[in-house]
């Protein structure tokens, strides 16, 4: 296992365009962390959440069919 003391010998070894391809690799590391983190998710919670929305779809596509339904009528006389 390296250590820190290590890496800092070496980091001083490296040369200006050397330091910056690292500090460029040390924000990708950084980012990539924040990016990959995912909170933990319950399925429990996402089965409902999915079961409240579908519920809520269901409902507005019955009332929206009677509009829709209207319409095509109007259409189909004029």
């Amino acid at each position: 296992m390296i250590t820190k003391e290590e890496i800092v010998q070496t980091v001083d070894q490296l040369s200006p365009s050397e330091l910056e391809q690292l500090a460029q690799f040390l924000a990708f590391i950084k980012y990539r962390s924040r990016v990959t983190t995912v909170p933990s998710l319950d399925e429990r919670q996402l089965a409902a959440l999915y079961a409240e929305c579908a519920e809520e779809d269901r409902d507005l596509a019955e009332e929206g069919i009677s509009d829709y339904a209207v319409a095509l009528a109007r259409e189909d006389a004029g």
